[in-house]
C-alpha cells in the first residue's frame, strides 16, 4: 500500500521557548500524564509554548485497542490515588484559566474510572476554584451512574469524540459504538451541562458521512464541535486514505455553522483540545 506523504500545510511547531520547558517540568515533577505526549498530538509544541496541557488521568495504558490511537494498550495498573491531588496543584503552579482533563479507558474497574474522574474534577475546584473545566471522558461502557458522578462535579464542559463516521465505527474504534457515544452527549445534554465532541478526516469518510454525524450530533443536543486531520502515528494503525486541504476544513466548518453548532473548530491540526477555552458556554 502507497503511504501517503504529508503536504506542507500538516507542518509542526516543535516549541522551545521558555514556558514550553516549564510546563514539562510540572508534569515530569509529578509524574503525571499527558494526551499530548502519548497521543503524539502535533499542537503540543503551541500549546506547552502557552503554559497548557492536557491532563490525562487513570495512567498511560488504555484498557482498549482503537486503530487511530497512539496511547499504550494492555492491562493497566492500579489507579494512582493521589493523582487528582497531583493534577490539581499541577494546575495551579500554571495558572491555568482552562484546564482540559482526559483519560485512557478503565474497562477493568467495576467503575470504569469514573470515581478517579470525579475525584479529579473536585481537587481541581477546591484548589483552583476561577479555573473552568473540560473533562473530556471515555463512554464508561454506557453506564449512567458512571456518567452521573462526573456531571455531578459540574465541569462547564463535558466532551466525548465520535471520532469517525458510523460506518468506520467499527473499524476503527475497538470497544466504543455509534449509538452509545451519541447516548452519552445526550445524557450530557440532559445533565444541562455543555456537551462537545470531535471528529478525525482521512479515513476514507465521505462528504454525506460527516454530514450525518453533524446531524446526528445536533439530534443528541451537541453544539460544540471539533474537526481535524488524522495522523497514522505508526505503521500498525490505521493508514491516512487522503489528506484533507485547509479549504476544505474550512468548508466543514461553515455547514456545521449553518446545521446550528455554536462553536466549530476545524483545521488540519485541529484537536480535541485544540483552543479549548473557546468551547465555554457564555458566562
Amino acid at each position: 500500500m502507497n503511504r501517503q506523504r504529508k503536504p506542507e500545510w500538516l507542518k509542526i511547531n516543535f516549541g522551545n521557548n521558555q514556558l514550553f520547558s516549564a510546563t514539562g517540568n510540572i508534569v515530569e515533577s509529578q509524574h503525571l500524564h499527558t494526551i499530548c505526549r502519548s497521543g503524539r498530538c502535533p499542537n503540543l509544541g503551541e500549546c506547552w509554548n502557552r503554559g497548557t496541557a492536557t491532563f490525562m488521568i487513570g495512567g498511560n495504558v488504555c484498557s482498549r485497542s482503537c486503530k487511530f490511537c497512539n496511547t499504550k494498550s494492555g492491562r493497566p495498573l492500579p489507579l494512582n490515588l493521589d493523582e487528582p491531588l497531583k493534577i490539581a496543584r499541577s494546575i495551579e503552579k500554571m495558572g491555568l484559566k482552562h484546564a482540559v482533563i482526559t483519560s485512557v479507558d478503565r474497562d477493568d474497574l467495576p467503575d470504569y474510572g469514573a470515581g478517579h474522574w470525579a475525584e479529579t474534577i473536585l481537587q481541581i475546584k477546591k484548589l483552583n476554584p476561577q479555573t473552568t473545566i473540560e473533562a473530556l471522558i471515555p463512554d464508561f461502557r454506557g453506564n449512567t451512574n458512571c456518567l452521573n458522578r462526573v456531571a455531578n462535579t459540574r465541569p462547564e464542559i463535558i466532551s466525548h469524540n465520535m471520532e469517525t463516521v458510523k460506518r468506520l465505527t467499527p473499524a476503527v474504534r475497538s470497544a466504543a459504538e455509534y449509538e452509545r457515544s451519541l447516548s452519552v452527549l445526550r445524557y450530557i445534554v440532559n445533565a444541562h451541562i455543555a456537551a462537545k465532541s470531535g471528529l478525525m478526516l482521512g479515513l476514507g469518510e465521505t462528504a454525506d458521512e460527516i454530514c450525518e454525524l453533524m446531524d446526528d450530533l445536533l439530534d443528541a443536543g451537541c453544539k460544540r464541535l471539533s474537526i481535524g486531520q488524522y495522523l497514522q502515528p505508526s505503521k500498525k494503525h490505521t493508514p491516512v486514505e487522503n489528506y484533507i486541504h485547509p479549504d476544505v476544513f474550512a468548508r466543514y466548518g461553515e455547514i456545521a455553522y449553518g446545521k446550528g453548532f455554536e462553536h466549530v473548530e476545524s483545521g488540519p491540526l485541529v484537536r480535541s483540545s485544540f483552543h479549548s477555552a473557546n468551547f465555554l458556554p457564555p458566562a
